[in-house]
């Protein structure tokens, strides 16, 4: 690994770490703060990959998958104390959920770049980033909060409990576990990062001369 894809490492490792932890807070009602964190990931990974090619891509994705996962599970036996209870900095289940929903989404946002990387200069970034951060999001909170899966332990599973509650889903409709409506909010976040991402795509790859695609 040359030293040219150190900065993509730390900023994905940064990332998943930081994620991990701030998806556990909410922003509002049916946010998280990791929604606004964890789409950078993407971002990262597209640079790479437009930069320094598909190989160098997975690299950066393989390495920023073991740091992060690393550092998570540390945070998952760093306990804190709060309103008279001790939880862990990051739950088992989110790091977890966090390594295998990470891993499969880049890996296919990588695949996806590639496939498109000769057409214009956004398709390849805009497609990948929507089906990557699709997926993403669909296997992080099943896994991480979702009653269903049970392979975690009761104490796992109290960890995340707070997002079984039944509520109406995004404040109307029929009730659903808390989560769902978190996992569509986050979806939605990540459809508006999306767009918004291109501009420093754009600007940044610009910036290193890499020739792109006409529009």
């Amino acid at each position: 690994m040359t030293r040219k894809y150190l900065p993509g490492i730390l900023a994905m490792a940064t990332i998943v770490v930081a994620s991990n932890i701030l998806v556990q807070y909410l922003f509002g009602n049916w946010l998280t703060w990791g929604a606004f964190t964890y789409p950078l990931a993407f971002l990262v990974t597209d640079l790479m990959n437009r930069l320094y090619g598909v190989q160098a891509a997975r690299k950066v994705v393989l390495a920023g998958f073991a740091t992060g996962v690393i550092c998570s599970l540390i945070g998952s036996q760093i306990m804190l104390q709060g309103d008279g209870y001790t939880y862990a900095a990051v739950p088992l289940r989110v790091a977890v959920a966090s390594g295998i929903a990470f891993l499969t989404a880049q890996l296919v946002d990588v695949s996806i770049f590639n496939r498109f990387r000769e057409g214009r200069w956004w398709s390849a970034p805009l497609i990948s980033t929507l089906v990557g951060s699709a997926l993403d999001t669909a296997l992080f909170f099943t896994i991480a909060f979702s009653a269903s899966v049970a392979v975690f332990g009761a104490q796992a599973d109290e960890a995340v409990s707070w997002a079984w509650d039944a509520v109406p889903f995004l404040g109307f409709g029929s009730e659903l576990p808390l989560w769902v409506s978190l996992a569509f909010a986050d979806w939605l976040v990540k459809l508006a990062l999306a767009l918004i991402a291109l501009i420093p795509f754009r600007m940044i790859v610009s910036k290193a001369g890499k020739a792109q695609p006409a529009l």
